[in-house]
Parts: C-alpha cells; sequence; structure tokens
C-alpha cells in the first residue's frame, strides 16, 4: 500500500466531512446540527487504518457554505475521486471508506426525527458518488 498525500487525504475529509454537511444541510436547524455533528463523528472515530488516518489528522477540508449546488459541486467530485484514490493505492479500504461516509450521513439523517425526503435526495446523490464506474 502506498501512502497517501496530503492532498489525497484532504479528498477523503472533504468527500466524507462534506456528505455529512450536505445531509446536515438538507434539512438545516441549530439544534439538528449539534445532534448530527456528534453522530458523524461517532461513525468517523469507529473507522480504521487509511480511513480513520485521512478522517482524524491533518487540517478541516474548506467547504462553500453560499449554496447547497455548490457544496454539492464539490463533495459529489470528492467523493468519486476518494474511491479512485484508495481503489489505487489502498483497495482494501475503498470499503470502509464507502461504510464510514454512508453510516455517518445516514446517522446525520436518522439524528433529528428520521430520514426526511430532502435527506433520502442527498442519500442517494452520495450513494451515487461512492458507486464504481460503470
Amino acid at each position: 500500500m502506498e501512502p497517501l498525500t496530503p492532498d489525497e487525504r484532504l479528498a477523503l475529509k472533504t468527500g466524507a466531512f462534506g456528505a455529512v454537511f450536505l445531509v446536515s444541510n438538507a434539512e438545516p436547524g441549530m439544534l439538528a446540527m449539534v445532534r448530527e455533528s456528534i453522530a458523524a463523528s461517532g461513525a468517523f472515530g469507529a473507522a480504521s487504518g487509511v480511513v480513520k488516518e485521512a478522517l482524524t489528522t491533518g487540517p478541516l477540508p474548506e467547504l462553500p457554505r453560499d449554496s447547497a449546488l455548490e457544496i454539492e459541486a464539490t463533495v459529489l467530485p470528492a467523493l468519486t475521486r476518494s474511491v479512485a484514490i484508495l481503489r489505487e493505492k489502498s483497495p482494501r479500504d475503498v470499503e470502509a471508506y464507502r461504510s464510514v461516509v454512508l453510516t455517518a450521513a445516514d446517522r446525520v439523517a436518522q439524528a433529528h426525527r428520521g430520514v426526511t425526503a430532502a435527506e433520502a435526495t442527498v442519500l442517494d446523490r452520495i450513494r451515487d458518488a461512492l458507486a464504481e464506474p460503470a
């Protein structure tokens, strides 16, 4: 396994934290955001190996804050790129990354009164971004 570069670690982190942010933004609310961030951090903390290292070290990613479309335009490609990076450098961690991101995003959606239609749509987009190319 080849070590990840700082840029590659940041891509993994941008995808993972961004996925959580996208779900959280689908149904905004301050109290909900606190619950959601706690739910997500539990999922990230449960990661292991390369994925845990990428998600728990280094700077936090800078995500756009202006619009949901801008956030999606940053996050979804970062998720797809992260899968490609792991496929190349640490194939056994691809499924772990997918699982951690989807678990965190799902926990965020569940954290405040269950999954809404808007959150379900965002979860589907995240799942698609993490899928293998056909």
